[in-house]
């Protein structure tokens, strides 16, 4: 769980509910993808050892053949490691308080924004397909008030039990405000000297 004093603008007695990155199930099909990939080149060699063994000692198609696996090689890796590293980066925290969305975006982007729980107006889940339906992971889309603002929890794990909690934290934090703005409405007017 992550401590709330590494967060920014950590707020007095603000307790973080949810902390959520992508379902497991997404870095498996990264993993399977790649292992897809690195057979590829492996089969090619194969083809080539049974039908033209000659390219194999050819003075200028060994090395050429050799120099593409490698860039081949290379680009998987890079195509992996940064697969991994958006998966990783990727995170979502709900407080007490509010929303805090990070999101990598490449290898060297990053965007974090942060929404107050008493801005929430909608949240909507969504699972489509089987293998969505049978890991049960999917979508949360998180709408405030203005039409542009939305915040999407994408490929999560129980879409429909944190929307649930968002909405229910969404509206203590709605009850806690109208509570204080009571309260400091209600305070009586000290007379000045």
């Amino acid at each position: 769980m992550m401590r709330l004093d590494k967060l920014p603008n950590a707020k007095p007695g603000e307790k973080t509910v949810l902390f959520l990155r992508r379902h497991w199930f997404i870095p498996a099909g990264i993993i399977l993808l790649l292992l897809a990939l690195i057979a590829v080149p492996i089969a090619v060699y194969y083809l080539i050892l049974t039908q033209a063994s000659w390219l194999l000692d050819h003075p200028i198609a060994a090395p050429l053949l050799t120099l593409t696996a490698s860039l081949y090689y290379l680009a998987i890796w890079v195509y992996s490691f940064s697969e991994f590293i958006d998966y990783y980066l990727d995170i979502w925290i709900v407080t007490s308080e509010r929303i805090i969305n990070i999101e990598q975006h490449g290898l060297f982007a990053r965007v974090a924004s942060e929404l107050n729980l008493t801005a929430v107006q909608d949240v909507t889940s969504e699972v489509h397909g089987i293998v969505n339906t049978l890991f049960d992971f999917g979508v949360v889309h998180v709408q405030t008030a203005a039409e542009t603002t939305r915040f999407v929890f994408k490929q999560i794990h129980g879409p429909e039990i944190v929307k649930r909690q968002i909405i229910q934290l969404a509206d203590q934090a709605r009850a806690r405000q109208r509570s204080t703005a009571t309260r400091s409405s209600a305070k009586p007017s000290q007379p000045k000297h």
